[in-house]
């Protein structure tokens, strides 16, 4: 898309900016929601639904995202073929359908089944959010744009676990859900008044198997798309394995608690900031300097925690120290990697999104449950996982870019197929 086309596409928009990068970040910040706002509650709901290992609690965040992954591959195509709308309202209907469901789980068996459900449903907005981002965006731009959606989705990370906490303290575990279910209803209706359709009529592919085939196989084969899609998987991966294990690490390891959701908001903060420096930097230092940058800070911070945890158990203030600066980069990483893996792809963006979203949810799903489940008391299984996963991340994005980082051009580059 050139420049004139862009500008007159976002000129007849009738949503004002603001709004959209708003509803764009309420949509994702969803999924957040569907995770952070139970943490204080795990320990309970275990307790209630009878699971006795203190680890298969974390199953229940883990049936969210494999439910979410695997409905990431239909969403996309769906999207490519009846614009955006469609699909993201019948996405949300079935999230909100699921949490108010949950509320009423009578065992452990159920409450997975309904949150695999309302990964089922969550996997819309994951799609469906960044497709109309680059409907309306791309480059630097986008680039831009996300890192504002990230800034505002982070507000649900500072808030949810206080909500959580408070609910712990006066109600209990049912009225999380009730409360996740209420969220989504007035987002649903948010977006069912007010967002139009982002996607233009002449750019509707047919939902066909052989042209959803075709779909993947560009965004599977365009190196850039790949490789920063696999980067993107693996540190999502770590962001998976603390979320998993946070009410372990909080209240088991460092007995902070009714403080849990004070020091999670702090972190969760501190990555709200990065993502708006972002947005004011990207426009100047370009994409791949701020994201490589963050990347090798990432794995650095994550080498000295690792380290220093081999020696015992890492202080409370130092770990938090180590953690904040560590999701700090984050913040610099995951709005700019998705921004160059779908730079190339906005002719089938829906499927681009949908498969990169599939490969990092699944993927880093899986990573952040054996990070996880590794939990034996310390931080070490996490800072492991932390520092290994940054490593890949490293060699990943050298592959994308043909082992040169760092390099100061035009971040809107046709696509580039793999072997060419």
């Amino acid at each position: 898309m050139d420049q004139q086309t862009s500008a007159s596409k976002q000129l007849a928009f009738p949503l004002p900016r603001w709004e959209f990068i708003a509803l764009a970040a309420a949509l994702m910040a969803l999924n957040a929601l569907a995770i952070d706002i139970m943490l204080p509650g795990l320990q309970q709901i275990g307790a209630s639904l009878g699971v006795e290992n203190e680890n298969h609690r974390q199953y229940v965040i883990t049936a969210y995202f494999a439910g979410m992954a695997f409905a990431l591959l239909a969403y996309g195509p769906a999207s490519d073929r009846f614009g955006r709308r469609g699909p993201l309202l019948f996405g949300l209907t079935v999230y909100l359908v699921a949490a108010f469901a949950a509320a009423l789980s009578p065992n452990f068996e159920t409450m997975l089944a309904l949150r695999f459900i309302q990964g089922i449903g969550a996997a819309s907005t994951r799609v469906i959010a960044v497709s109309m981002v680059r409907d309306r965006f791309g480059g630097r731009q986008m680039a831009e744009i996300m890192s504002l959606i990230f800034m505002v989705f982070m507000i649900i990370p500072v808030l949810a676990p206080s909500i959580g906490q408070l609910m712990m303290l006066f109600a209990n575990w049912h009225f999380i859900f009730i409360c996740m279910g209420t969220i989504a209803l007035a987002i649903t209706i948010w977006a069912a008044v007010r967002l139009p359709e982002t996607m233009h009529p002449e750019d509707r592919r047919p939902f066909t198997l052989s042209s959803v085939g075709q779909a993947f196989g560009i965004v599977l084969t365009t190196r850039v798309s790949l490789w920063y899609t696999l980067a993107s998987m693996t540190v999502f991966g770590a962001l998976f394995g603390f979320i998993n294990s946070a009410q372990q690490v909080y209240i088991g390891i460092y007995e902070l608690g009714v403080w849990f959701p004070v020091v999670f908001a702090c972190v969760a903060g501190l990555m709200a900031v990065s993502s708006f420096l972002n947005s004011r930097l990207v426009m100047r230092l370009g994409m791949r300097r701020l994201s490589h940058a963050a990347l090798i800070g990432f794995f650095l911070v994550s080498l000295v925690w690792f380290v220093w945890s081999l020696f015992g158990q890492v202080p409370l203030v130092a770990f938090v120290a180590l953690f904040a600066a560590a999701m700090f980069q984050f913040g610099w990483i995951g709005s700019n990697f998705n921004a160059l893996a779908m730079e190339p792809l906005g002719h089938i963006a829906g499927s681009a999104s949908s498969v990169q979203g599939f490969i990092q949810t699944l993927g880093g799903g899986l990573v952040g449950a054996f990070i996880g489940q590794s939990f034996d008391g310390t931080t070490t299984p996490l800072a492991a996982g932390f520092c290994g996963v940054a490593g890949f991340g490293i060699v990943m994005v050298l592959i994308a870019e043909r082992g040169k980082l760092f390099r100061a051009q035009h971040d809107a580059k046709k696509p580039e197929a793999i072997g060419h």
